[in-house]
């Protein structure tokens, strides 16, 4: 899998924090929209990637609207909107079932912190699954209605999400890696953790247990064959930490306290 420009970028950036991000809720496949402070991580993002030269001549992208903020808001701050994105649901944040829309803290003291945490944080445990009937099921949503039923997940664990991402790094991302300098790929804190298993090599817990901050570009430099020479994240170190903290309180099911 050479190219004979022996060598290429690739960014991660998961989107800025969510409005359900902010009310502690289950999100999944659920399509909520950036939080005032989602989209200044957002913007930041953008400037970020802006001052260390970064040029994306692609992005890829899931089909949640808090993605796609993302992208928009920080390919403007960096005056290139007009780069084409590509999107995909493979890159959708992982399904929680029937968790989606249920407060995290609530789902703790209904099932036990162990058992949310079980769902949350094992590799391969699903949470329970969402009737095919319910409404937020995806085969009641347009957007996948070309899909066939047999990949619309009523939950995933971890697993589910690095199995249906894999496909898309190889038949649409690798390619555009071997003709261009410089990839962005926007999604979500699940569909990136499988890819950065994939990319550095992770055991399963070591996965579980990366918590990837919203809105900080994660930069990889990647060798000839498309394997990690180096990666970095752009950004003050202590806000960097702070967004990752934010993160494990959310997975622990605890609200984030951060300013």
């Amino acid at each position: 899998m050479a190219t004979a420009r022996g060598a290429g970028t690739l960014v991660l950036l998961r989107h800025g924090e969510s409005t359900w991000n902010l009310e502690n809720l289950f999100t999944g496949w659920t399509d909520v929209p950036l939080s005032e402070r989602g989209v200044k991580e957002a913007v930041a993002a953008g400037r970020l990637m802006k001052e260390a030269g970064l040029r994306p001549a692609v992005v890829h992208e899931s089909v949640l609207i808090r993605a796609i903020q993302t992208t928009q808001l920080a390919l403007a701050e960096m005056e290139m909107s007009w780069v084409p994105v590509r999107r995909s649901w493979r890159l959708n944040e992982r399904h929680y079932g029937g968790l989606q829309g249920l407060n995290k803290r609530q789902t703790s003291e209904k099932y036990g912190e162990e058992k949310v945490k079980l769902w949350r944080r094992s590799y391969d445990l699903r949470p329970p699954d969402l009737d095919p009937a319910d409404p937020r099921h995806p085969s009641h949503d347009p957007r996948y209605a070309g899909l066939p039923a047999e990949l619309l997940p009523s939950a995933e664990c971890l697993k589910d999400v690095v199995e249906r991402m894999l496909p898309y790094w190889y038949d649409a991302i690798v390619p555009d890696l071997l003709l261009h300098p410089c990839v962005l790929v926007s999604a979500h804190g699940n569909s990136l953790r499988a890819l950065v298993k994939h990319l550095d090599r992770l055991g399963d817990q070591e996965v579980v247990e990366l918590n990837i901050p919203t809105g900080v570009p994660r930069v990889y430099e990647l060798d000839p064959e498309l394997r990690p020479r180096s990666w970095r994240y752009l950004g003050d170190p202590a806000e960097i930490e702070k967004r990752a903290a934010a993160v494990k309180a959310q997975a622990s099911g605890t609200k984030s306290t951060r300013p």
